[in-house]
C-alpha cells in the first residue's frame, strides 16, 4: 500500500528548481567576493552581521542536535519543529550572509603558519560542504513535506552530519576571522 502523499510539485520540476536555486546561490556568493568596493552600498548595520551570522549558525547547530534527539526518541512532531526552525534560520542566515557581502569588502585572514593553514583548511571544507548541503537540505525537507519518509530518512542520514558540520564550522570560521575585520563589532 502506497501511503506517500501526492507532491505539490513533480520530482522532475523540483529537481530543476533545486538545481536553479543551488547554482544561483553559489554564483551570487562567489561573485560577491569580487564586487568592487565602489559598487557596494554604504551600510553601517552590516558590521553587526558576521556576529549575527555566527549566532544564527550556533542556534541552527543546537536545533539540529535537538531535532536528532527528538526523532531518535520517537517524537516526530517535536523533530519537525526543531528542523523547521533550523531550516528557517538557515534561510535567514543566507539572506544575512549575502547582505553582508553586498555591503562589505572581503576580509583577509592575516594569521601565519599553522593558524593560517588551519583557517583555510576549515574554510575550504566549510565552503565546499555548504554548497553541497543546500540541495540536500531542500530535498530532505521536500521528502518530509510530501510524506516520502523512506526517501526522507535515507537522505537525512547524509544531510544531517554535513549540515551540522557546516553550521558549526561557520561559527569557527567567524571566530578565526573576527580579529581581522577592519571594524570591531562585538555586542559585549
Amino acid at each position: 500500500m502506497n501511503t506517500e502523499k501526492k507532491a505539490w510539485i513533480s520530482d522532475k520540476a523540483f529537481f530543476r528548481l533545486v538545481l536553479i536555486v543551488s547554482i544561483a546561490v553559489f554564483a551570487v556568493v562567489v561573485l560577491l567576493q569580487y564586487l568592487p568596493a565602489d559598487l557596494r552600498p554604504s551600510a553601517d548595520f552590516a558590521k553587526a552581521l558576521p556576529f549575527t551570522n555566527a549566532t544564527i549558525n550556533s542556534i541552527v547547530s543546537i536545533l539540529l542536535i535537538f531535532g536528532l534527539r527528538a526523532i531518535k526518541s520517537g517524537n516526530k512532531g517535536l523533530h519537525q519543529k526543531y528542523m523547521l526552525g533550523a531550516f528557517l534560520l538557515s534561510g535567514l542566515f543566507l539572506v544575512s550572509y549575502v547582505t553582508y557581502h553586498v555591503c562589505m569588502s572581503h576580509t583577509k585572514h592575516e594569521g601565519t603558519g599553522m593558524v593560517l593553514y588551519s583557517y583555510y583548511g576549515i574554510l575550504l571544507t566549510h565552503i565546499v560542504l555548504a554548497a553541497a548541503v543546500l540541495p540536500m537540505v531542500l530535498y530532505t525537507v521536500y521528502y518530509s513535506t510530501t510524506e516520502q519518509f523512506a526517501k526522507h530518512r535515507k537522505i537525512a542520514k547524509i544531510t544531517f552530519p554535513i549540515w551540522l558540520y557546516v553550521s558549526i564550522t561557520g561559527v569557527v570560521v567567524y571566530l578565526m576571522i573576527a580579529p581581522y575585520y577592519p571594524f570591531k563589532y562585538f555586542p559585549f
